[in-house]
């Protein structure tokens, strides 16, 4: 009886990982969160097959795309999603937030007012708010959303928000949250 030879076995089993891991890596839309489901969704940049599973599978109506159209221009995303929403039918915004060198910056009353128009608008419903991460500039508009919209607390708004960034909010985060919550 021939003796099998043990380094077969675990190139079948690192393969069969590796292809594992892409399948996943494929399916997985970078840092989508739920804020209220069938109202509001945000995440990072969507790619490729992204755009038809955020369609077929959550019925997103508008995408609001927070990105410059030159931020990481090398990757043709501007494109690519302005073919998509043009060839599907989807309604879509852009309220470009330029990045700062360290942090991301808070938006103005004007961008602020601009998303809660679109926001408003029902036919709009549900809205998928993205820049490249699905963090920083995503979180803030997430948050006077859920602000305005008496659907959260201040509490809960700023938990979701913590969730969003990966990390604790800083002093100047929190008051531009408590400045949205006190305006009514």
């Amino acid at each position: 009886m021939k003796k099998k030879n043990p380094i077969f076995f675990w190139l079948w089993i690192a393969v069969i990982v590796f292809a594992i891991t892409g399948l996943v890596k494929h399916f997985h839309i970078k840092n989508f969160n739920v804020i209220d489901n069938g109202i509001l969704y945000t995440s990072g940049q969507p790619r490729g097959m992204d755009y038809t599973r955020l369609l077929y599978k959550y019925h997103i109506a508008t995408f609001v795309n927070l990105r410059i159209v030159g931020e990481h221009r090398e990757d043709n995303w501007h494109s690519e999603e302005v073919e998509w929403m043009k060839s599907n039918g989807v309604k879509y915004f852009e309220m470009p937030v330029y990045k700062k060198i360290s942090v991301d910056e808070i938006p103005d009353n004007e961008a602020c007012r601009e998303f809660l128009d679109i926001m408003s608008d029902k036919t709009n419903r549900p809205v998928l708010l993205h820049d490249s991460t699905g963090r920083n500039r995503v979180s803030y508009f997430a948050a006077v959303w859920m602000l305005k919209s008496g659907n959260f607390s201040l509490e809960e708004t700023i938990n979701k928000v913590e969730k969003l960034q990966k990390e604790p909010l800083d002093e100047k985060e929190l008051a531009f949250l408590k400045s949205i919550a006190n305006r009514q």
